[in-house]
């Protein structure tokens, strides 16, 4: 008599490279069988976000190829695990920067999945080793995933589904912070740059009550910064236009995705005002002069995304304010171009895939 073997996995059709010099295109890869508390979706619109570009190129030198990127998906359930209690078939669900999290730690507990203190860290929804096996995780530039359904989200009603995507990176690690340093009414924000970050930066903090002003080195985004309901626009690259401002913000939210010098914003700063960068994850070009720290007990700090608390906050929290990311929506051909454009700034101001409409049939 033959024996039989349980399948494990099943095929899905993607879009990523298998090194860092080549472009992305069609790929086969693998999804595991949901589990028992696993959600299985088609994914039917994924956000494309900066990351996305550093990894695809090995930026940070750590991909592991074959590389699929993609970690701000919406999609509809298709399957769930006989222990799923959140979801059904045919819901609309989102998936954000993370699949798994050891759940134990101090941080899990708390809610801060994000800064997971367990052997590896948070299991990033692409490029992570998938515990327990070790595998490669694949992300949103495919169609479908399946996902554990403790990092599946509800989408609330009344957000347009095709724009909510970018919510679940670019909005929430904008929001986070935000929510980390109890911004709202009464206090002075900067946003610095307006991309795909900054404009979501805008739109949160001026919800949350804040009075907020942009520094962006492009002239050309004042109507838009303003539309998305900032007070005030200041060039950052006028030394003189940021020399007239020290000593006025309470916070700062730097969302530029290159290396920079951080010395002209800290001289922005209030006594106790903060300046958080989240737009960098790379070594900044010049050293901060503690001298402008120290002497106004200023802070300088650091934030990822969202735990899964806070993501939940958000996703309500734009639908009770109708705040939505502005977004393009491209083909999944046009994602080569789409990364290219990102890396010359020329997006305004988050693209989005529509997966499900353009996804190949086969590799």
């Amino acid at each position: 008599m033959e024996s039989t073997k349980t399948q494990t996995t099943t095929k899905a059709v993607a879009y990523g490279n298998n090194h860092s010099f080549t472009s992305l295109g069609p790929l086969e890869i693998e999804r595991r069988v949901p589990g028992a508390k696993d959600v299985a979706i088609e994914v039917l619109y994924c956000g494309v976000c900066h990351s996305d570009l550093h990894q695809a190129s090995n930026d940070w030198g750590n991909t592991v190829y074959p590389c699929v990127p993609g970690d701000e998906i919406v999609g509809r359930v298709t399957v769930v695990g006989a222990d799923v209690t959140k979801f059904a078939p045919g819901e609309t669900v989102a998936v954000g920067t993370m699949v798994d999290s050891c759940r134990q730690c101090e941080a899990c507990r708390q809610g801060l999945e994000q800064y997971c203190e367990g052997p590896k860290g948070a299991t990033q929804t692409y490029n992570g080793p998938f515990k327990p096996d070790g595998t490669n995780t694949f992300g949103g530039y495919s169609e479908k995933i399946v996902v554990d359904e403790h990092f599946v989200f509800k989408i609330p009603d009344g957000l347009d589904v095709r724009r909510v995507a970018p919510l679940l990176c670019a909005g929430l690690t904008t929001y986070s912070p935000l929510r980390h340093w109890q911004i709202g009414p009464g206090q002075k924000v900067g946003v610095i740059g307006l991309g795909g970050l900054g404009h979501m930066g805008v739109k949160l903090a001026v919800a949350l009550g804040a009075d907020v002003t942009v520094f962006s080195r492009s002239a050309a985004k004042e109507a838009d910064a303003k539309r998305f309901g900032a007070a005030d626009f200041v060039l950052w690259n006028d030394p003189e236009a940021l020399a007239a401002l020290e000593s006025s913000y309470d916070f700062l939210l730097d969302t530029i995705p290159y290396e920079h010098d951080l010395n002209p914003f800290v001289r922005l700063l209030r006594r106790d005002g903060t300046l958080t960068v989240v737009g960098l994850l790379l070594p900044f070009s010049d050293a901060t002069n503690n001298m402008e720290v120290a002497f106004h007990r200023r802070n300088l700090s650091g934030s990822l995304v969202g735990g899964v608390p806070e993501t939940e906050e958000l996703l309500k929290f734009c639908a009770e304010n109708d705040i939505l990311p502005e977004v393009e929506m491209i083909s999944i051909e046009d994602v080569n171009d789409a990364h290219q454009r990102m890396k010359n700034g020329e997006v305004r101001y988050r693209y989005v895939i529509d997966v499900a409409a353009t996804m190949p049939a086969e590799a």
